[in-house]
């Protein structure tokens, strides 16, 4: 299944294309079309890029990828010896890797030389579904995760689903967890059609992956569209996305990003406690909050962790930017498919109600 989404914003308006089989490819179509071109690959798909003919004359650097990446210190040096490369505003950066390496590369190529051209060949599940789709990126710093970056979409993205064949069971349920997110926020239909083919999407079928895989882009590019940088307080509000974000973010700067739990796990444990307090605080039915626990227990993916209700993650969660005047920016949900934007809650009340 060969898909082609066209994302039009104000501004921009650039491609993503879905297509098993097609990275080496789509890597020599750039090359040829291209000659002023800095790589930037994760060192876990290296073997990819060596499989370009003369692959060695192009300038890249071979970059050893995990959430620690997103740094000040990262950014300073690989944006050094990518100016090492004696680059102008023509040249195009080319990120080949998941979402940490997709997210540092987008924040690169906003601000080297005031911006240049970047495309995206994401290569992880979540990267594919999320991350590499409509232009966020960022660093994480002591304070909370991507406090710092910009707004700038890539010029193309390219997504082979065949990729994901290297990747273990663990950062496949990762990607699915944003997956289900959509569903979750936005459409009932595509919640229930997941519940029907997850297992088929969670052992790589090719059609249903692919299907996923769409069905998710189409999700997030309407929110996008109507709220590029995050602006809107209504439910057309792109912050709609953050569903399981508020604890999945504090868990994560809490683990200080180590291997302890990854992006999509936080994200699993933060949207069953924000589907719990959407129950509690009475807005969510009981069976609809039944139907979100039994698809992820089906699915192994996680639902709690022992620190969750820390109070240093309260702590961390205060300092959330989404925060407006010390209310609590929180995504909450009605029903499957219909989420909302809460902003009268305040750590109290959160932590009342879910304790």
């Amino acid at each position: 299944m060969n898909k082609k989404i066209i994302l039009k914003t104000k501004n921009h308006t650039y491609s993503i294309n879905i297509e098993p089989n097609s990275i080496v490819r789509n890597l020599k179509n750039i090359i040829t079309k291209n000659n002023k071109l800095v790589f930037l690959i994760d060192k876990k798909v290296f073997y990819i890029f060596k499989k370009l003919k003369n692959y060695k004359n192009q300038k890249y650097l071979v970059i050893n990828c995990s959430e620690k990446l997103k740094s000040f210190n990262n950014y300073a040096k690989i944006s050094e010896k990518i100016l090492d490369f004696n680059i102008d505003r023509s040249t195009k950066i080319v990120a080949i890797g998941g979402g940490t390496l997709g997210d540092l590369s987008g924040f690169i190529a906003s601000t080297i030389l005031r911006g240049v051209d970047l495309i995206l060949f994401p290569t992880t599940l979540l990267s594919q579904v999320d991350s590499s789709i409509g232009g966020k990126n960022g660093i994480n710093t002591t304070s909370g995760k991507n406090l710092v970056g910009t707004f700038y979409q890539p010029k193309l993205v390219f997504i082979d689903p065949k990729i994901l064949t290297t990747l273990s069971k663990r950062e496949i349920l990762s990607g699915y967890a944003e997956i289900i997110k959509h569903g979750i926020i936005n459409d009932i239909k595509f919640f229930n059609w997941l519940n029907k083919n997850s297992e088929k999407i969670l052992t790589l079928n090719n059609k249903t992956l692919s299907e996923a895989i769409y069905k998710s882009i189409i999700i997030k590019r309407k929110y996008v569209l109507k709220d590029e940088k995050e602006n809107l307080k209504n439910n057309n509000s792109r912050a709609l996305l953050n569903f399981g974000h508020t604890f999945g973010h504090a868990l994560e700067n809490y683990y200080k990003y180590n291997k302890k739990l990854t992006h999509g796990e936080a994200i699993s444990i933060g949207m069953i406690i924000a589907a719990i307090l959407s129950y509690k605080l009475g807005y969510l039915p009981i069976d609809h909050l039944n139907k979100i626990k039994n698809h992820f227990k089906l699915n192994d993916l996680p639902m709690s962790d022992n620190q969750m209700f820390n109070d240093k993650i309260f702590k961390i969660i205060e300092k959330d930017k989404k925060n407006d005047n010390k209310k609590i920016n929180f995504v909450l949900i009605k029903k499957i498919g219909s989420a909302f934007l809460s902003n009268n809650l305040n750590l109290n009340k959160i932590k009342k109600t879910l304790k």
